[in-house]
């Protein structure tokens, strides 16, 4: 059967190694395929896959967009689009256009996949927080632009589709959920940007959609779409910004922490964490509000720190009271005030992320029991939160040597790893996998490691 996929071959993509001086094997070792690989790929004869699009801007040191380029044989795209969020113009026309581009491109066959193999940006951080700390957003939030108006009952629905959304991110993970929420975004969120709305509708519409565009940045992150998730936050905290809202940005903040802890940017993580916690304190935040975020510094903290391996005392005292600080305001229960989004931020979850931050501080009994506790809650209601869970356990388990019980906790996991669209809970179990090296000729890790490799193969 014929598999060509260009018929005429990708000349440019030839032309591109030959102006590196570097011959077809070379390239291929560059970037990690074979020599026939990199043949096929130049003759047409094979697809390139996102991931190794995105390695090839990296070798050629051009825009993801000129490798579309070459590789499709189409005219460059609107490279506007890959360029992340830089709050240079807070203005609200300037913000609704920026976020239009950024849906309209995600739901396009043509760059969604440019969009998903974007690399995550560490630097942008840095200037990201500068200006939600300190820049300046126009002050009112009322718009007229060329679409209907809008009222209070349409930015209801947003609120109502994105707590939807959610529950399904819970149970079924990102990949069943991501394309109705991008698509949601475009259609119907992006004209009512578009239409007239007063001050107080604006800033209500602001933050409803800027509630939907940290989802869509977490589902890319559940599938491990780093830098699409992160253009996501980054714009959902210039919406944020934009509808004068502190907790949705703070909230937006310790978002963006979690990808940073998960990618082990310790330093950036810490960052984010302090300005969530700071943001939070200085809009008089919740209790269980403050509980979370308060969390998250405490464990973006013991990251970076690693006071289990350094014997850093002083940084250890420090987690330990941000934990207690944490449980205080736990313990003060909801208040009128508390933010819908803190629903999901109950008692199971605190626990299940103390217990990565007891691993970090060397304890990993109590990483274990509180794990453990986290799974036992979460079991039939939020399947993804059990599977992570019931991994920390089994990480947990390993670094006191208990190897056999670890192997146990992970092989619970399997079955709900392969119940979810979630790349990130197939991730946790590949890499807790490796973990398991030292003990890899004992035959419970060979049977797991086989058992794994089947039933996630299947």
């Amino acid at each position: 059967m014929d598999d060509t996929v260009h018929g005429e071959g990708r000349p440019e993509l030839v032309r591109a190694r030959k102006r590196m001086g570097m011959s077809q094997d070379a390239m291929a070792e560059a970037l990690w395929v074979s020599p026939t690989t990199w043949s096929r790929w130049e003759r047409g004869r094979q697809e390139i896959r996102p991931v190794y699009r995105a390695r090839m801007a990296e070798v050629f040191g051009v825009h993801p967009a000129e490798v579309e380029r070459w590789v499709e044989g189409r005219a460059p795209v609107d490279t506007q689009a890959w360029l992340l969020p830089d709050f240079s113009d807070l203005s609200l026309a300037a913000t609704v256009k920026t976020a239009e581009r950024l849906w309209r491109c995600d739901v396009d066959p043509d760059r969604r996949h440019l969009l998903a193999a974007l690399p995550f940006v560490p630097g942008a951080f840095g200037s990201w927080l500068s200006a939600w700390s300190y820049g300046t957003s126009e002050t009112s939030a009322a718009y007229q632009g060329s679409g209907a108006a809008v009222g209070l009952s349409d930015v209801r629905r947003v609120v109502e589709a994105r707590q939807a959304f959610e529950q399904m991110d819970h149970q079924f993970g990102a990949g069943l959920v991501r394309p109705a929420v991008v698509d949601y975004l475009n259609t119907a969120v992006a004209p009512l940007l578009r239409g007239r709305y007063d001050e107080k509708v604006g800033a209500e519409l602001m933050t409803a959609a800027a509630g939907m565009t940290q989802m869509a940045g977490w589902t890319a992150f559940d599938l491990n779409h780093h830098g699409q998730a992160q253009h996501y936050f980054g714009q959902a905290l210039t919406l944020a910004k934009i509808g004068n809202d502190p907790l949705t940005g703070a909230w937006v903040l310790a978002t963006m922490t979690h990808q940073a802890i998960h990618l082990k940017q310790g330093a950036q993580a810490v960052w984010l964490a302090r300005a969530a916690v700071d943001t939070a304190r200085r809009a008089e935040a919740p209790p269980r509000v403050m509980a979370m975020l308060l969390v998250d510094e405490a464990r973006a903290t013991a990251l970076q720190t690693r006071p289990a391996e350094t014997g850093d005392r002083h940084s250890a005292k420090r987690v330990e009271r941000l934990l207690v600080e944490a449980e205080r305001a736990y313990a003060q229960g909801h208040t009128d005030r508390d933010p819908a989004w803190v629903a999901w931020e109950d008692e199971p979850e605190l626990t299940g992320r103390m217990s990565r931050c007891w691993k970090l501080l060397g304890d990993h009994r109590k990483a274990a029991d509180c794990a453990e506790l986290a799974v036992r809650a979460f079991v039939g209601k939020r399947p993804r939160a059990a599977q992570l869970n019931q991994v920390n356990a089994a990480e947990a388990y390993l670094c006191m040597g208990e190897v056999e019980q670890a192997v146990d906790a992970a092989r619970a996991a399997i079955p709900m790893a392969r119940s979810l669209t979630s790349a990130r809970s197939v991730d946790r179990l590949r890499k807790f996998s490796a973990k398991l090296e030292p003990y890899g000729t004992t035959i419970q890790v060979r049977e797991f490691r086989a058992h794994l490799d089947g039933e996630l193969a299947s």
